[in-house]
């Protein structure tokens, strides 16, 4: 119920603070190009319930193709390519956390079609509320471009980055706390920033 009462506050309270940045990646997709200003996907949330995830649109309207992105992709807009890169393309998922479909902090929600693919020691995964944000999300920051150097890149990811994400917030969940989340929350920026963190070396490791 804390974390509950805590994601909505910072939520509400950033969606007024980070206005101007929303209205301006709006306004830089629309002008730039064109409608849905809005990128809506449905996405599996805790208890393997579905929700519509929010973001920016970054990709071109005619993106048939695979889920995953690697670096390069010719779908990608040069606005899109700039919302990535600044992380404002993730902004309206504050308004999934004030929904209460998302919180701040926890595994990145997946699509149905590679949800269908978890084991059975996978899915416990489904447990937790999806997040903007956790360790495994740090950890493959550079997800796109580790993508793009494989022969087969939705094959790596089901089977080598997909596995490890969800062992990485198995294994993050199992200490996780109130406080835990903040300093999580707190890392994400310092990443962002450029920051290498230590923290997340107890994580790297697939075992």
């Amino acid at each position: 119920m804390i974390k509950r009462i805590f994601d909505f506050t910072l939520a509400s309270v950033a969606l007024i603070i980070l206005s101007p940045f929303l209205l301006f990646a709006a306004l830089l997709v629309r002008v730039l190009d064109g409608k849905p200003v809005l990128f809506v996907q449905q996405r599996i949330g805790r208890g393997a319930k579905p929700f519509y995830i929010l973001k920016f649109r970054t990709m071109k309207v005619d993106n048939s193709g695979p889920q995953i992105t690697v670096a390069g992709d010719s779908r990608v807009t040069r606005t899109g390519r700039f919302l990535r890169k600044t992380k404002f393309d993730e902004l309206p998922q504050l308004f999934n956390v004030v929904k209460g479909d998302m919180a701040f902090v926890g595994p990145r929600p997946e699509v149905a079609r590679y949800v269908d693919l978890y084991s059975p020691e996978d899915r416990p995964i489904l447990n937790l509320t999806p997040g903007i944000t956790d360790p495994a999300s740090l950890v493959y920051s550079n997800e796109s471009e580790i993508l793009r150097r494989a022969d087969d890149p939705e094959e790596h990811y089901v089977n080598v980055i997909m596995p490890h994400k969800i062992a990485i917030n198995r294994r993050y969940a199992n200490q996780a706390n109130f406080f835990t989340d903040l300093k999580m929350i707190v890392y994400t920026v310092l990443h962002g920033l450029g920051f290498k963190l230590s923290y997340l070396d107890q994580f790297k490791d697939p075992a």
